[in-house]
């Protein structure tokens, strides 16, 4: 078959239809990576974090997705969602190894047209924290600058996490949650529960009675995993690049990045492994 032939039906004339670019506002996408210094590297820096956001960009519509879909009851939609984040992250994870082709030579060239920007201000970042529950209301102060930003953070803060759905969940069950858990100030970051340990014991003992929540819990555990290692690979590529320096942003860096490895969003679902 010639060239010609395979070719034949290929629309070449856009005069009045809308092209590929047009469709992704390449233009307008591809005009965003503006670097502060000349330095060949500092291209690298921007896409990658430029990439990343997207990815998470991506990940909250899943997520708010999902937790809309388990408050309707609706857990076999959440799982397609929750898997898609499951992806998602292990693309995420990857830019990492990318990002550590930069060596430390090459960042401190244009590190300080940075300024006081970081990574550690991601509001995206912040926002999934927020989904998965992990609540912290001092970080708000950074996007005081911008009230909109500011009060979209400030009513994620305010909104139950997927795992304050997924106990809902629970509850709607017929397992006994502790009241004063159901109706909690989402706000308030989330502790281990004694009664929430005991059902999802349950759960996993009679998987086949309860083979929807199995398969919620499974999936939450998988998204923590992914999200523990996208944290591990940061912290290592952060070592790798300006080993124990503070953070742009005025973070300890390396070190604070070691110690959010500690914190566990879904804290009965790892304990019950033990139990089992």
């Amino acid at each position: 078959m010639t060239d010609k032939k395979t070719q034949e039906g290929i629309y070449t004339d856009f005069t009045n239809k809308m092209t590929y670019g047009e469709y992704l506002e390449l233009d307008q996408l591809l005009a965003s990576q503006k670097r502060l210094s000349n330095h060949h590297d500092e291209m690298l820096f921007i896409i990658i974090h430029q990439v990343s956001e997207l990815w998470m960009k991506l990940i909250l519509h899943e997520l708010t997705a999902a937790i809309q879909s388990i408050q309707d009851g609706e857990l076999a939609t959440a799982f397609k969602m929750l898997a898609r984040v499951s992806k998602i992250q292990t693309q995420i994870i990857q830019a990492w190894d990318v990002l550590s082709t930069l060596t430390p030579s090459e960042y401190m060239e244009f590190r300080d047209q940075l300024g006081q920007a970081s990574g550690f201000q991601s509001y995206q970042y912040r926002m999934i924290e927020f989904a998965l529950g992990y609540k912290s209301k001092h970080i708000l102060a950074i996007y005081k600058k911008d009230a909109l930003l500011h009060d979209k953070l400030t009513k994620a803060l305010h909104s139950p996490s997927i795992y304050d759905v997924a106990i809902q969940a629970l509850n709607n069950e017929g397992f006994f949650i502790e009241e004063q858990l159901l109706e909690r100030d989402y706000s308030s970051p989330y502790v281990a529960n004694h009664t929430v340990e005991a059902a999802w014991l349950e759960v996993y003992r009679n998987v086949d009675q309860y083979w929807d929540l199995y398969q919620l819990a499974e999936k939450l555990v998988d998204i923590e995993d992914w999200l523990q290692q996208w944290r591990f690979r940061h912290m290592k590529t952060v070592e790798r690049i300006i080993g124990h320096k503070p953070g742009t942003g005025g973070s300890a860096g390396v070190s604070y990045l070691k110690k959010v490895l500690d914190h566990r969003f879904f804290p009965e679902l790892w304990d019950l492994r033990t139990k089992l």
